[in-house]
């Protein structure tokens, strides 16, 4: 999409239309992420949003709390404050086996007959991270951990960058002026997995499972970090000011997660209300079978008294654990099961990846059959061989692991593991980098390469081009029409109709969706091409940086390297990428199929601060640091995070605390934003 130039009406029309585009964006985020049933494109959210962006730049005033692009920008913090919950966030007692819910609902029913006759509410236990969300006057003022359930750590800045929580509650039904709002932050796997992809990618240590990934994405200092993993919510209870009690219009716990839903919170659709204890027992069991089938990760079913006007009167025990809910915990996600065999599949980047082969198990309500074994050292260090009893493990993993065999069973059958010394599909000797754990096939023409690198192009972070998944990707190169990226454009209508489950609105609709991805940024392209170690993040700062293709194949490894974020391995790898002959000729390919080459941001832009590097210090008129930091990168300089005698300028707001000090003893040139904008020879907001 064209990054056209938004000019700003005058002050009158631009505040009016500011207000238009907050209401519809955030009715987008909600319809997306709330609802699941998006009405706007990617392509005509991104444009409002820009537009609002621009009004709220040059008129700062319109910008509002709730503005959907107060999102994403805070400097990072130095660390985490604690805060004080409006009321204790309290902690469940746990059931494993029917037995003991019966026996929970006994001890409720001496101190209140009336429990077995009120009912249960069963919810989903997510295992994420919990925490509290404030507002006040209906506006979002502050999230907090859980911590030890009265004070935990305001990491407001990151829970704001989860488009799911309203930065303003809806207005649909009554809103206390003060309320504490108690859910779940978590990690789909779905979200997890190309996290995790994007990560190793790019050469960086991948999460072990949902729950890490979530709890380490919450304590980031830098929200910015935040906003770039797949974190989403379910709200599940109301606090309000026990200083100042507003009633709200609500009887059961069912209520409450109805009153959430009219204020914009995400409630997860998987409970049920449940007239009897035998109701709720009929439930976790339909919900253990079927977990294997969600996208999250659970670890049971909570279950609450229907009633809320019991919960005072049932109490709680030892401050900790409310009599009213109680956690039914499922089964540990454990079981021993025979290791068949060990296979290896090869990489969209070439590594060689070992898998084992089960013996048939249940676990999690899912038959297991694979498990990863992550690398060959890995291999090695558990001393796994072939025929052994191993214990496999599926608690919030993606896809299940071996932790390790049971040696005591061992017969003397079993068989040590030779890691191939030839790529398994093409027959390339492999080759084993002396700084990495993975070994690789280093054969570019890999069919298996090939076709995992076809499915990371079309993915959605890459060139987004729906419609083409394995299935699709594998007929193409079977059949020959497509034998690398470029060959895509090339593609007719008639030509996917040839392919098994292909009728011509659905050829069309692929068609359609490759000619599309043309205009991707550059930094979709380059995450696309699959190049080792630059992932999302490295593609965006290298693509940021150069401006175009045809800068980064005129750069060499130095210059990658020089750039501020990309590491030495990055750097290796992108210039051996782009050295190599076969690669250039296929980004060629690639743009004489119209394939864009540029970063939006750089098209009309001149390169003023080529070379030199600026700090920033203080809180600027108008822009934010992000924002600041952005205008300078994308004119060519570098921002680094500390003065030194190397720094070309220091740019200084309100409050620069010790880095002006040190500028100045260093003699470094000391400007504001105005200045700033100057060097540059702008006179525009950014």
């Amino acid at each position: 999409m064209e990054n056209v130039p938004v000019t700003a009406p005058d002050r009158a029309a631009a505040a009016q239309r500011a207000a238009e585009l907050r209401q519809i964006l955030e009715q987008a985020n909600y319809d997306y992420y709330v609802l699941d049933a998006p009405k706007l494109s990617d392509a005509e959210y991104d444009r409002l949003f820009r537009e609002l962006r621009v009004l709220e730049e040059a008129y700062p005033e319109l910008a509002t709390p709730d503005s959907p692009t107060r999102r994403v920008g805070a400097e990072p913090a130095s660390q985490f404050e604690k805060v004080r919950h409006l009321a204790p966030m309290l902690s469940l007692d746990n059931a494993f086996n029917p037995d003991e819910l019966r026996a929970w609902e006994d001890r409720n029913a001496r101190i209140l007959r009336e429990v077995r006759d009120a009912g249960y509410v069963a919810e989903l236990k997510i295992d994420g991270a919990a925490v509290s969300l404030l507002y006040e006057d209906g506006y979002l003022v502050r999230g907090a951990t859980r911590g030890n359930g009265t004070i935990g750590e305001d990491v407001t800045r990151n829970l704001r960058t989860i488009r799911e929580i309203p930065l303003r509650l809806r207005s649909d039904a009554p809103i206390p002026r003060r309320l504490e709002i108690r859910g779940e932050v978590y990690m789909p796997f779905s979200g997890f997995a190309a996290l995790n992809e994007r990560r190793a990618a790019a050469g960086e240590p991948t999460f072990a499972n949902p729950r890490n990934a979530t709890a380490g994405s919450l304590r980031q200092l830098d929200p910015r970090i935040t906003a770039e993993r797949p974190l989403r919510f379910f709200g599940y209870q109301i606090q309000t000011d026990p200083d100042r009690p507003e009633p709200l219009p609500v009887q059961t716990q069912e209520d409450v997660l109805q009153l959430l839903a009219a204020w914009g919170i995400p409630v997860n659709p998987r409970r049920r209300f449940c007239a009897s204890l035998q109701d709720v027992i009929a439930f976790t069991e339909e919900i253990d079978h079927a977990r294997g089938g969600l996208d999250y990760a659970i670890d049971g079913v909570v279950v609450k008294v229907a009633r809320l006007d019991l919960w005072p009167e049932l109490g709680v025990v030892g401050g900790r654990d409310p009599r009213w809910a109680i956690a039914y915990k499922f089964a540990p996600d454990l079981a021993t099961t025979r290791l068949l065999s060990i296979e290896v599949n090869v990489g969209r980047t070439g590594s060689l990846n070992p898998y084992a082969v089960l013996e048939p198990v249940e676990i999690a309500g899912a038959t297991v059959r694979l498990a990863t074994l992550h690398n060959f050292e890995d291999i090695a260090r558990k001393d796994l061989r072939i025929g052994d009893l191993v214990l496999v493990k599926r608690a919030g993993e993606v896809i299940p692991q071996v932790v390790a065999p049971i040696t005591d069973e061992r017969t003397g059958d079993e068989r040590p593991f030779e890691p191939p010394e030839h790529c398994p599909v093409c027959g390339t000797p492999v080759e084993k980098p002396a700084d990495e754990v993975m070994t690789y096939c280093p054969n570019g023409s890999c069919p298996a390469r090939i076709f995992w690198g076809l499915v990371h192009f079309a993915s959605q972070g890459a060139m987004d081009i729906r419609g083409l998944g394995e299935r699709t990707a594998q007929q193409l190169l079977e059949t020959g029409r497509v034998r690398d990226f470029a060959d895509l454009y090339d593609l007719r209508v008639e030509d996917l109709m040839a392919l098994d489950k292909f009728a011509e609105v659905s050829a069309r609709n692929l068609v359609e969706a490759i000619a599309a991805s043309r205009d991707r940024p550059l930094s979709r392209l380059l995450f696309a091409l699959g190049i080792r170690h630059v992932g999302a993040t490295a593609a965006q700062l290298l693509a940021r940086r150069f401006g175009s293709m045809e800068a980064l194949l005129a750069a060499d490894r130095a210059d990658f390297a020089a750039v501020h974020g990309i590491g030495e391995t990055t750097a290796d790898a992108l210039a051996a990428y782009l050295q190599e002959p076969r690669n250039r000729e296929l980004i060629a390919r690639l743009a004489a199929a119209g394939v864009n080459m540029i970063e939006p941001l750089e098209r009309e832009e001149a390169r003023p601060f080529a070379d030199m590097t600026f700090v920033i210090t203080g809180t600027l008129p108008t822009l934010s640091r992000k924002e600041a930091t952005e205008f300078i990168e994308r004119r060519g300089g570098r921002v680094a995070g500390s003065v030194s005698r190397s720094t070309s300028y220091l740019v200084a707001g309100e409050s620069p605390g010790s880095k002006l000090e040190r500028a100045r003893e260093l003699n470094v040139p000391v400007i504001g934003e105005a200045e700033l904008l100057a060097l540059a020879g702008a006179t525009e907001s950014v």
